[in-house]
């Protein structure tokens, strides 16, 4: 049983290293195999087809994004902390997983109608939560904000651009690019934003 899980995870990850370079119609079964040094058929005694492999690639992504995001948010503290949380969770899980960012954006349009509907649901559980935060922020009177599930659409637009310019040799570190986007995400609620130093 450990070795059928270690051999999954060997799979899945030429299969996320070949589906984000390549893309995911340029990438056969034939590739996946040949990048971890196996006969296709190894591959079919896991996986049963290619589409299996970009789901299962995309479940693992929410599943590990909600972890890293969602489950240590404090849901008793205040909103803007919430909030502040949420973005700083969010930014940093993106720039540590670019390849699983790019395909979750950039494959959905691969995905069978069947599995669209299914990934797209737990894609919505993800950004149910930042609705939460925000309409909590509303009827306490702490956030300015005109909706709530469109302003979470909004703030989770603009955090999903960073994978695209972001470069661990830039000059900013991944905590100080979470830190511009804590501001981005704050003042656009209208809640007066405090570096992190001066509190």
């Amino acid at each position: 049983m450990a070795e059928e899980h270690r051999t999954k995870q060997v799979i899945r990850a030429a299969a996320r290293r070949l589906f984000a370079e390549h893309g995911y119609n340029a990438v056969s079964m034939r590739d996946i195999a040949q990048a971890i040094g196996k006969q296709p058929g190894g591959i079919y005694n896991h996986f049963p087809t290619k589409q299996s492999i970009l789901v299962d690639l995309m479940q693992e992504n929410l599943t590990r994004a909600h972890a890293a995001v969602i489950d240590p948010i404090n849901r008793s503290a205040a909103p803007e902390q919430q909030l502040e949380a949420f973005v700083r969770g969010h930014v940093q899980y993106h720039i540590d997983n670019p390849d699983d960012i790019f395909i979750a954006y950039m494959e959905l349009r691969s995905l069978d109608p069947e599995n669209a509907t299914q990934i797209m649901a737990e894609r919505d559980r993800y950004e149910v939560a930042l609705r939460a935060i925000l309409s909590a922020g509303l009827r306490d009177g702490g956030f300015k904000l005109s909706d709530p599930a469109i302003h979470a659409r909004s703030i989770l637009s603009m955090l999903g651009g960073v994978t695209v310019w972001f470069r661990e040799t830039g000059p900013q570190s991944p905590s100080d690019v979470a830190e511009c986007y804590v501001q981005a995400a704050l003042q656009s609620v209208a809640v007066p934003y405090t570096a992190k130093h001066e509190r």
